[in-house]
């Protein structure tokens, strides 16, 4: 994982697990030579870039370890929709507007994770699907970005002003049911698809005109780790396991005809649609059979950094499908 020469102020001070081959070379290509990769002066951290006419992709350095994280800006005829909203570092808000022209905006959340939902506190009110919630208030808190430091206050794993991230603040949460669907001005309209898998409220996001899936964590170029099992301190754990994944993306694979590209939260972007059978047509092999993993991997992790195993089987022309145990098949009841 050579540096990549991005244009964000925000530096690299180091990685948590490694990214594959693949996923780094895009990136690398991407954000060295895309010509339209643009930094604005309100945010200074975000390299925004213009996937369609109505579509721009705001790529954020993950602030901790993890894989760097994608938000997408879809703008409407009469609205604008922003999907997930990464750390909050920097003016976010103030970013969303400059591009939109001052839009009215709707903001949403593909699932819970400190990447995806920290940034909300930049805005009065955000959507997720109903089932993540909860998930979604425990993650957005009061001192949810203290991890990111040492005991020094130094910053751990990105070089970053701390006074850019924001401080919490309250703000309002609307869990909305699957199926929801918002319209962004004369009949645009976007849809939430829960899928379930990576966490228990994970949603995509149908942009019907635009015929485009914002995938979140559920595709990943990487690794799909929609099969870790309960998450300590969740609630609706019953749904984060390959099964429910596979049963919701079944009935996704029967609506192709709706939508052409693919723009997962991490990594490579503007997939084919026809990716989505090839994940399909795996998670199927793995329900069928959990032994059928290409190879393992054992890491601490847990409370007392108990050694955990997760398997990890390639998708067809991808990446990988990792899993655990006891994230294949839902808790018995």
């Amino acid at each position: 994982m050579w540096p990549i020469a991005g244009a964000s102020k925000a530096k690299r001070l180091k990685w948590g697990s490694p990214q594959n081959q693949i996923s780094w070379a895009y990136m690398k290509q991407l954000r060295e030579k895309n010509s339209s990769m643009r930094v604005y002066d309100v945010n200074p951290y975000v390299e925004v870039y213009q996937f369609r006419d109505h579509l721009y992709g705001l790529f954020n350095q993950n602030c901790d370890g993890a894989g760097d994280v994608w938000m997408y800006l879809i703008k409407g005829p009469e609205k604008a929709m922003l999907v997930d909203t990464a750390y909050g570092l920097g003016d976010l808000k103030g970013l969303v507007d400059e591009i939109t022209g001052g839009l009215p905006l709707i903001v949403v959340n593909t699932h819970t994770g400190p990447d995806h939902v920290l940034g909300n506190v930049r805005f009065d009110r955000v959507y997720c699907c109903d089932i993540e919630e909860q998930n979604i208030r425990n993650k957005c808190k009061p001192g949810a970005w203290d991890y990111l430091f040492d005991e020094n206050g130094a910053n751990i794993w990105l070089d970053f002003d701390r006074k850019d991230l924001p401080e919490y603040r309250d703000y309002e949460l609307v869990g909305v049911p699957n199926g929801t669907t918002w319209d962004l001005g004369g009949g645009y309209e976007v849809e939430l698809v829960w899928t379930g898998g990576h966490a228990a409220g994970h949603a995509m996001f149908l942009d019907k005109k635009g015929r485009c899936l914002f995938a979140g964590d559920d595709v990943c170029s990487d690794v799909i780790g929609c099969g870790g099992g309960p998450r300590p301190g969740g609630v609706n754990n019953q749904y984060c396991n390959l099964t429910t994944y596979r049963d919701q993306l079944a009935k996704l694979c029967r609506r192709l005809d709706e939508f052409d590209y693919i723009f997962p939260g991490h990594f490579v972007v503007n997939l084919e649609n026809n990716l989505l059978l090839n994940i399909l047509e795996t998670l199927n092999e793995i329900i069928a059979d959990p032994e059928c993993y290409d190879y393992s991997v054992e890491h601490a992790g847990g409370q007392g950094g108990e050694k955990k195993v997760r398997m990890h089987k390639f998708v067809k022309g991808f990446g990988t499908i990792a899993y655990s145990a006891n994230g294949v098949y839902p808790p018995e009841e």
